[in-house]
């Protein structure tokens, strides 16, 4: 087993740990590692909420769990050698749960607390609890599917410079400003309430908690992209803003659909990811790189039959969008959802089930006026039984 380089204690939280990590982008977070280009080494990860949701039927802790808190991220690693341009070669090796928390949470977020891509459709909150079974999930929440695990962590990325950070931060209170009062806000803005800074105490944990950027959205650095090919096997290329890259890595999934529609929508988990580290000097300028790129790794699901669903730039009420990509992917929810209902489904559970689920959403049409294509396509032989039109 590689050297474990970050432990957690699932009975404390991510300030309380012997090594804290951090909830927040900043480059003043001290690093709590380092490590040499070429190493291997293990990282062990809270699940994205630090704890907060519990392996009950009760969806309660979903509906009003601390959005303030997430992600907690463990890390930062610093990479000895990597400087400001360079790109971090980032190879996952191996990822797994914790040995006493083989299990994971899917939830649908409470419309007043995250919302989610399909809100004003599910505005309350729900959740799923997934059990493991060896490379399976199975769950009591939604009977009759059993998903193979397409591990990946949601969150990676490297941390910004100041230049970046600042420049996160005036577009995305530009954009907050355009609607102020909107639920669910249109951007997370820096909040110091909840941050969790590694090691840093007193008046400079003040000032970077008023400073640092919320780790919602995936950004130039990376972060949360939430991408379920991003698996075993797959190796990445981000870019560095600092000296020392300043690595971390977070918001562990056991699987998850194209999109991860109900935000918290895949399976979440704790657990560990096995690393291994490189440096490419000059890599930025060398490659034209702006935002990560990645070669996805051979370990995935095999399906042979998928149904595959249909929407356009269409909205419910009739209105005509013009090659609107997230209309169109939102009604080839939609339509999923409708279909699945018909099979003994509740809206909730299907919502859950295509969140969760490895489905592939496509932009299939994108160029053909007035209404963009997208597809939602559901592997058949995750359910017990044929779900096929006869």
């Amino acid at each position: 087993m590689p050297d474990v380089l970050f432990h957690v204690d699932l009975t404390k939280p991510m300030d309380e740990q012997d090594i804290p990590g951090h909830n927040r982008w900043h480059p003043d977070i001290p690093a709590a590692v380092s490590i040499n280009p070429g190493s291997i080494f293990r990282i062990e990860c809270k699940d994205w909420t630090d704890g907060q949701i519990h392996n009950n039927d009760d969806p309660s802790d979903i509906a009003h769990v601390d959005l303030n808190r997430v992600h907690v991220l463990s890390g930062p690693v610093w990479v000895n050698g990597a400087e400001p341009g360079d790109l971090l070669v980032v190879d996952i090796l191996d990822i797994g749960a914790l040995p006493d928390s083989e299990w994971g949470f899917t939830g649908i977020f409470a419309r007043e607390n995250g919302g989610g891509f399909l809100t004003d459709r599910f505005p309350e909150a729900r959740k799923a609890i997934w059990d493991f079974e060896g490379i399976y999930a199975v769950s009591r929440h939604i009977p009759g599917v059993r998903l193979p695990g397409v591990l990946h962590p949601g969150l990676i990325g490297c941390a910004p410079s100041q230049e970046l950070l600042d420049e996160w931060n005036r577009r995305e209170a530009e954009l907050v400003a355009a609607n102020p009062q909107r639920i669910p806000p249109l951007a997370n803005l820096p909040n110091p309430q909840s941050a969790v800074l590694g090691s840093l105490k007193g008046a400079e944990f003040d000032r970077v908690a008023r400073e640092a950027a919320r780790t919602v959205p995936p950004r130039e650095h990376g972060g949360n992209c939430d991408i379920k090919n991003l698996s075993k096997g797959s190796r990445l290329y981000l870019p560095v803003y600092v000296k020392g890259a300043k690595l971390s890595v977070g918001d562990l999934h056991f699987c998850q659909g194209d999109g991860e529609i109900s935000f918290c929508g895949a399976i979440e988990m704790a657990g560990w990811i096995d690393l291994h580290v490189d440096v490419i000097k000059g890599g930025m300028s060398k490659y034209g790189v702006a935002n990560p790129i990645f070669k996805p790794g051979p370990v995935e699901p095999k399906f042979s039959q998928y149904l595959v669903f249909e929407g356009i730039s269409v909205d419910e009420s009739g209105k005509q969008h013009y090659l609107d990509a997230h209309i169109a992917y939102r009604r080839a929810c939609l339509n999923a959802i409708e279909y699945l209902q018909h099979f003994g489904y509740t809206g909730d559970q299907a919502y859950l089930l295509l969140s969760a689920a490895p489905v592939e959403g496509r932009i299939s049409g994108i160029v053909d006026i007035p209404n963009a294509c997208c597809t939602l396509a559901i592997p058949l032989e995750i359910f017990d039984r044929d779900l096929s039109p006869a």
